[in-house]
């Protein structure tokens, strides 16, 4: 008997050190001091705690510096009580920009630990900017917002707020041009990425309330060198994202295309009427894509006669006195007063070239004070009238009758803290743009950057919650202030891990790294969940949730990922990929729609997809003849097998694409 007790003392002592030895170790670190730079080190499963010492009422600003290895930084109050998480998607180098605004008097405590477990070791550096009184002004509130990008030596944003039709706050902050330390000022140029949208979609509008054209018009009686699909896909399809057509970005990604590639008109026309099949009939769905608006762009330019910047400038730009915007359709364009684009890279930042020149779904340049003209156009009409603002804010249809109401004419519909809100952002390499009109409120936000790590959407709504503070339901904030993450054992956990297929091509990772739920979209960086119950889990950094489901068996069967109040529904993969023999899928596969062609290897025993120009592609397989990629615009794989059992084929689909076809070649006989 002694000897078994001896041997359970001792397994439970074992117990408690491996136990012990897989949890964090935590260091303190000691005080942060204003303007006081510490270079650190940290190791994996290492926790770093600072403490700060704030007054009621106090603002404090904290830079720590990436340097090889990704961090998150959590804030706690003087109870220790969470306050915030900090994490984004800048990777393990580049900035993470730290704020904490203090409620009592105390110390408040700041902790620095790896993202995972499986990051490196690594060092940050951590500095504390600003600690001072909390702004009482909304001009100071929105100084205090953007005291990251207020420094002469990195990329920055311009900023303006319109009420009743006029400005009440505009500045910039930071650099347009790092090289010469030009700052960024309200007349600073922007490229505000697919914002140009609803400019393009008004266009349509102009020239229907003229009777130039109708939206129930077929876009191939403008252009008809477009494949005959068989259906229909008519104007509105096109400014609805209900046409079925493949998105031309995925598209041009799948044949080793780069942003600072030059890109012009012809080529993408030239792409689009290759297709020979759409990703569904039109009306049946909606789908967001950048080549609807193009050819929206194009019919504008059939239809004028006028190319589609002459016809902006004559026709919206001049009458609205938008003195510095313009279509960008020439890359050899020189604009003044222009802001570079950038992108972090470790303590630094690098340029991001565009070669793109496209027209209609983005490529418009303008300043937040131009923007301003725009905005308040759509109170007080100075071109087109409230008929046509009316068409502009209304949703679409689909075939079944159900109404789009979350999307129109190129703005996004939703109802933000209880407000009616229409809104877009844009994304063009560094540049970041938010242009969103609360109209019931009579206010706009505009928001534009040239830092690709910028969180346009999250930081134009902090400037209008400044702005619109007693209009924000207090239901709303109550419930937001008081959500709680809370703990679930890994068992469960472990449960909702795996892949979930959310459409073809969109494979959604679920995976446990040190004790937390992260996911991953194809070609996109990882993503913490963090537990509001049981089943559901916030998304960190993005408006959204994602719950687990089970079946009648107990046994986790799908999620539902919810998106600005948007449901969609992911069944697991349930699948044994030992089965796969991955040497049934090796060969050369070549796309006639894409004029490209893909070598499928066996290397280290994974299937890898190789092209000329596009990065390696790593393959896994989820079914039998299916495999999912690891690039945004090569999402999923199913290989097409002939009456003898051969592999002939493949298509290849992604998030905007469906069933992209590629033959086979060189087919070895029996």
């Amino acid at each position: 008997m002694k000897i078994y007790q001896s041997i359970v003392i001792l397994l439970c002592c074992l117990h408690a050190f491996l136990f012990n030895s897989l949890q964090a170790q935590i260091i303190a670190k000691g005080e942060l001091i204003k303007g006081k730079i510490l270079n650190e080190q940290i190791k994996p499963r290492e926790k770093h705690q600072y403490s700060i010492q704030l007054n009621k009422n106090q603002f404090s600003f904290i830079k720590l510096k990436q340097q090889g290895v990704d961090v998150t930084i959590t804030t706690y109050d003087p109870d220790r009580k969470k306050i915030k998480e900090f994490n984004t998607l800048n990777g393990n180098n580049g900035p993470e920009l730290i704020t904490i605004v203090s409620n009592k008097k105390g110390k408040y405590m700041l902790e620095v630990s790896p993202l995972n477990d499986k990051e490196p070791k690594g060092n940050y550096e951590l500095k504390v900017e600003k600690k001072e009184a909390i702004a009482t002004t909304q001009e100071k509130q929105v100084d205090q917002l953007f005291s990251a990008w207020d420094n002469p030596e990195t990329p920055g944003a311009a900023v303006a707020v319109v009420k009743d039709g006029k400005i009440i706050f505009k500045k910039g902050y930071g650099s347009a041009n790092l090289e010469y330390n030009i700052p960024i000022t309200p007349k600073t140029k922007f490229n505000i990425a697919s914002v140009s949208k609803q400019f393009t979609a008004f266009a349509i509008l102009l020239l229907a309330k003229k009777s130039k054209l109708s939206l129930n018009d077929d876009v191939r009686k403008y252009i008809p060198e477009l494949p005959d699909f068989g259906t229909t896909i008519t104007l509105r399809h096109l400014a609805d994202h209900t046409s079925g057509l493949r998105d031309e970005l995925e598209l041009l990604g799948l044949t080793g295309w780069r942003y600072e590639d030059v890109l012009t008109n012809k080529q993408v026309l030239k792409l689009l009427s290759n297709q020979k099949s759409l990703n569904y009939k039109p009306g049946d769905n909606f789908l967001y894509i950048n080549s609807g608006y193009f050819l929206l762009a194009t019919v504008v330019e059939r239809v004028t006669g006028l190319s589609f910047s002459e016809f902006t400038k004559l026709n919206m730009f001049e009458p609205l006195k938008m003195s510095d915007t313009r279509v960008f359709d020439d890359y050899k364009l020189v604009l003044k007063k222009l802001a570079n684009s950038y992108s972090p890279d470790g303590n630094n930042f690098k340029k991001e070239l565009i070669g793109d020149a496209t027209i209609g779904s983005t490529n418009i340049y303008t300043n937040i004070e131009d923007l301003s003209l725009w905005a308040s156009n759509f109170l007080t009409p100075k071109i087109g009238d409230t008929t046509l603002i009316s068409q502009m804010n209304a949703p679409g249809e689909l075939n079944n009758g159900n109404k789009i109401t979350w999307y129109a004419m190129g703005q996004d519909v939703r109802i933000y803290r209880g407000l009616r809100l229409y809104s877009h952002g844009g994304i063009e390499a560094g540049y970041r743009a938010f242009l969103g009109r609360f109209p019931d409120q009579k206010l706009s936000v505009i928001v534009l950057s040239n830092d690709e790590s910028f969180d346009w959407d999250g930081m134009g709504l902090k400037v209008a919650d400044i702005y619109l503070k007693d209009n924000i339901s207090t239901v709303d904030k109550t419930n937001e202030s008081k959500v709680q993450f809370i703990s679930v054992d890994e068992t469960v956990l472990k449960e909702y891990c795996g892949q979930y297929k959310l459409a073809p091509g969109m494979i959604i990772d679920i995976t446990l790294e040190d004790g937390k739920l992260i996911g991953t979209a194809p070609g996109q960086s990882k993503l913490s969940l963090n537990a509001i119950s049981l089943s559901e889990f916030s998304i960190q950094g993005v408006e959204g949730k994602v719950k687990f489901m089970k079946d009648n068996d107990g046994k986790v069967d799908n999620l539902i990922l919810t998106l600005n109040g948007n449901n969609s529904y992911a069944k697991k993969i349930r699948f044994d990929a030992t089965s796969i023999k991955l040497s049934e899928y090796i060969g050369d596969f070549y796309s006639s729609e894409l004029g490209t062609l893909y070598s499928l290897k066996i290397e280290q025993n994974k299937l890898i997809a190789k092209h000329v120009r596009a990065d390696n592609i790593e393959l896994t397989p989820t079914k039998k003849d299916f495999f999912s990629g690891n690039q945004w615009f090569f999402g999923e794989i199913q290989f097409v097998r002939d009456d003898t059992n051969a592999v002939i084929g493949c298509k290849v689909s992604s998030g905007r694409d469906k069933n992209v076809w590629f033959d086979k070649l060189y087919q070895k006989s029996k």
